[in-house]
């Protein structure tokens, strides 16, 4: 699959928080919205500063952006909205893969 477009304004992560549609799993919160069109999956990425400093951080939305490219399959006219926590970064790999598979089923079935 193709990396997915990401979402960068903030007013396109306020829309996603808005929706309501949210699930938390082990190092990682998914919020998703359904757009009314067929356009490519879009994927915002937050971490709080409470999760660490820069290095950790990024470490984190690096894990969270390669677990949605290997998770997340073609889910057109979608929008999600990932927000790390700090537990994503020890977290082994397929677990982490696993907990986003399933926030993403749970997500949509809300």
């Amino acid at each position: 699959m193709d990396a997915p477009r990401t979402l960068k304004k903030r007013a396109d992560f306020l829309r996603v928080r808005a929706t309501g549609r949210r699930w938390a799993a082990t190092g990682l919160v998914l919020q998703m919205r359904a757009r009314d069109d067929d356009g490519p999956l879009r994927v915002g990425y937050t971490v709080s500063k409470k999760v660490g400093n820069a290095v950790e951080r990024n470490r984190v939305r690096r894990r969270l952006r390669a677990a949605v490219r290997e998770s997340l399959g073609p889910r057109a006219g979608r929008d999600y909205v990932v927000i790390g926590r700090r537990a994503a970064l020890s977290r082994p790999w397929e677990a982490l893969v696993g907990d986003l598979k399933a926030a993403a089923d749970r997500v949509e079935r809300r």
